[in-house]
């Protein structure tokens, strides 16, 4: 009898022990979503002015792509097609998210959180949230074990462009912002009343990040930090003020690139570089009409709230040692959309019932493939509204006629937004390719592109509709509505 329970015991032991094993081999995950950086912020991509040796370090570590792209160039869509994978649109989350908003992503959809938390991943979410305004709809109900941050972009509260005063003008939409508040949870544990108060954000969050990797290192984990800064209003703490050469935002980016080298560092120290997959990437462009406090589109037209490239494309980041080719360079698109089925083939996890967006990049990120699997993408955007405004096939994109908001003409200075202009973009044809900025229409000169992507216009449309043109949606799913 003895015999049979030490075999028994035994065979659990091995069994235990190659759970564990089989544990261990997964890689960590780490996502650092970055609020609007715009595509020129970092030296990486041409900022000149501000040093960022965490960001240079990253980029001869891992791989940088050049036309990586957000679904939709706005807070709350942005994040949404991060998490899901999914056209915003496709799931009812276009557009940013306001405190007296009713409506949520819905929690039946999968999210990476409970994609991975369901593959015996622990995982947290620090910093921004956006996607709900109150429990259940806060992070802990989309796969999420632990949450500590903001439910939502820290310019959402009542104070003015000073940092200090309330506003009181009944007429001014920020009188009827709620103070903002830092939740553990689903409860809040802390109000930020003013901007110096605000400059300790990136920090907090870096630590409790940092706290969280040394608390997990023993299982798989994943982390998302998703920094509320450099979107306005720019705020750093007294140990990075005045440290650029480059003003208040030059202080906010060099914060920012401390905090990555605070991550990375505290992998290597806790021997979990090898095994942990960094993604690094910008929800959006910058928001041009806050001028010096605003970053850099890089040179690409517009920024945040539009769909010409200086909205949608951003910086993006990928290391995984290893795997992925130390300093490469990639120039193919490649969409936020495409990061959660590149994780699930990452980490061995089981990709959404529900019908997504994106695409796995693995093995075209390790080599195995030389052809970039995504050719085509849908620029979707419109606040309470669903335009397709254009359309990208590999480095052409055809911009159909819609009204936008335009940074032309007037911009901002020191913390005080300027006045956007309202103009119209008519039918154009851009290459990418030879024309970044958009400046050159070239849709006489190549009819049979123009067909090809007019065509791709109208798959986009049969399946996610277009108020542009008149089109209801099809295959689309409901967000949360609450009371």
């Amino acid at each position: 009898m003895k015999k049979i329970l030490y075999t028994l015991f035994g065979l659990f032991l091995s069994l235990s022990l190659f759970s564990q094993k089989k544990n261990s081999d997964k890689p960590n995950v780490i996502i650092i979503y970055i609020d609007d950086m715009g595509y020129g912020d970092l030296e990486p991509y041409g900022m000149t002015g501000i040093r960022t040796p965490n960001f240079n370090k990253l980029a001869t570590q891992g791989a940088r792509f050049t036309n990586f792209e957000s679904a939709q160039p706005i807070c709350t869509a942005s994040r949404t097609a991060l998490l899901t994978g999914c056209y915003p649109n496709r799931i009812g989350m276009s557009g940013v998210l306001l405190p007296w908003d009713k409506y949520a992503l819905n929690p039946k959809e999968t999210t990476i959180a409970s994609m991975l938390k369901n593959n015996g991943y622990k995982t947290a979410l620090v910093g921004k949230w956006h996607l709900g305004n109150t429990a259940p709809y806060l992070p802990l109900s989309y796969g999420f074990d632990e949450f500590y941050g903001i439910k939502y972009s820290h310019d959402i509260w009542p104070v003015d462009y000073d940092g200090h005063s309330i506003v009181t003008d009944e007429k001014d939409m920020r009188s009827k912002f709620p103070q903002l508040e830092i939740y553990e949870g689903n409860a809040p544990v802390e109000t930020i009343k003013n901007i110096d108060q605000a400059g300790k954000l990136t920090t907090i969050f870096t630590e409790r990040a940092v706290k969280y990797i040394k608390d997990n290192k023993k299982e798989p984990f994943f982390l998302y930090l998703a920094h509320p800064l450099p979107h306005a209003p720019l705020a750093v703490s007294d140990k990075f003020k005045g440290k650029s050469k480059s003003g208040l935002f030059g202080d906010v980016i060099m914060e920012l690139d401390w905090s990555l080298g605070q991550i990375m560092e505290t992998l290597k120290k806790e021997n979990l570089e090898e095994n942990t997959l960094i993604i690094v990437a910008s929800d959006n462009g910058p928001w041009l009409k806050f001028g010096n406090h605003a970053g850099s589109s890089g040179g690409l037209r517009e920024g945040k709230s539009t769909t010409f490239e200086g909205g949608n494309r951003v910086p993006f980041f990928i290391k995984w040692p290893g795997h992925i080719p130390a300093g490469d360079i990639n120039g193919e698109l490649f969409t936020n959309m495409d990061i959660l089925p590149t994780i699930a083939a990452v980490t061995g996890a089981k990709l959404p019932e529900n019908k997504i967006d994106g695409i796995n990049y693995l093995p075209f990120l390790t080599g195995k493939v030389q052809d970039t699997p995504r050719e085509v993408m849908y620029y979707y955007f419109g606040i309470n509204a669903n335009y397709l405004e254009a359309i990208r096939y590999k480095n052409w994109k055809l911009v159909f006629p819609h009204d936008y908001m335009s940074y032309t003409g007037s911009q901002g200075r020191d913390g005080v937004p300027g006045k956007q202009t309202k103009k119209t973009a008519v039918l154009a044809l851009y290459d990418l390719a030879h024309d970044p900025g958009e400046t050159y229409d070239v849709s006489a000169l190549y009819p049979e592109i123009m067909k090809k992507m007019t065509d791709y216009a109208q798959e986009a449309r049969a399946d996610l509709g277009d108020d542009l043109t008149g089109k209801a949606p099809v295959n689309v799913r409901p967000h949360a509505n609450y009371n």
